[in-house]
């Protein structure tokens, strides 16, 4: 397991607190900083991952829970009738994320707004979000990530043309979120609403062809 190095200001940070002001003050007036470089150390662990990759399939971009399965009339990137997949991600949850398939990134949108509760069903339209689309030969997916109530950060580590690998690493979302991962209704969905999911792992749909 390794630390993604968004996590190092935090960490550092509260360690250094916790020695000022336990050497200023009392060792028990650091002892909370302390905790809370084990926790931020907990939370931008990234777990060392071996990757099945297959094409026939689209893998979780994220560890959490599936939150809301909708079918669409269509999407502006995959332009074809398709199903919503979303993956609500809590404070306890990995926060990096992985690419569903191995593809291109066509289009990159990244958008401001609000930092509502990631569980209520209008957050992908009024919170910051960001968008990548994804296509290879085969199919064209959407990602978004969406920042929750305590997010205030959505990192993203590559651009637009950027070639993805399946289950590579592609971002994070600092503090509480969520996911939606926009496919071509002609992939069969394999999981279902209260299903736990664990990123670059977890089957979450198929593609008929």
């Amino acid at each position: 397991m390794t630390i993604v190095r968004d996590g190092y200001p935090f960490i550092g940070g509260c360690l250094a607190l916790a020695l000022l002001v336990g050497y200023a003050i009392h060792p028990a007036a650091g002892a909370p900083f302390a905790v809370l470089a084990c926790y931020f150390t907990y939370f931008f662990r990234n777990p060392a991952r071996t990757i099945e990759r297959d094409a026939d399939v689209i893998l979780s971009p994220a560890d959490g829970t599936v939150q809301e399965i909708v079918d669409l009339e269509t999407d502006d990137f995959v332009r074809e009738p398709c199903t919503k997949v979303v993956i609500f991600m809590s404070v306890f949850n990995v926060h990096v994320n992985r690419s569903p398939i191995a593809g291109k990134i066509k289009v990159q949108k990244y958008f401001c707004g609000r930092f509502r509760p990631a569980y209520k069903d209008e957050v992908g339209f009024s919170n910051e979000h960001h968008l990548i689309g994804l296509e290879n030969e085969r199919i064209r997916i959407t990602v978004k990530q969406i920042a929750g109530i305590l997010a205030r950060r959505i990192v993203s580590w590559v651009t637009l043309d950027d070639d993805l690998k399946q289950g590579e690493l592609y971002g994070m979302i600092k503090f509480g979120s969520c996911l939606e991962v926009v496919m071509p209704r002609r992939v069969a969905v394999q999981v279902k609403k209260g299903d736990k999911v664990v990123g670059g792992k977890t089957v979450i749909g198929r593609i008929r062809d």
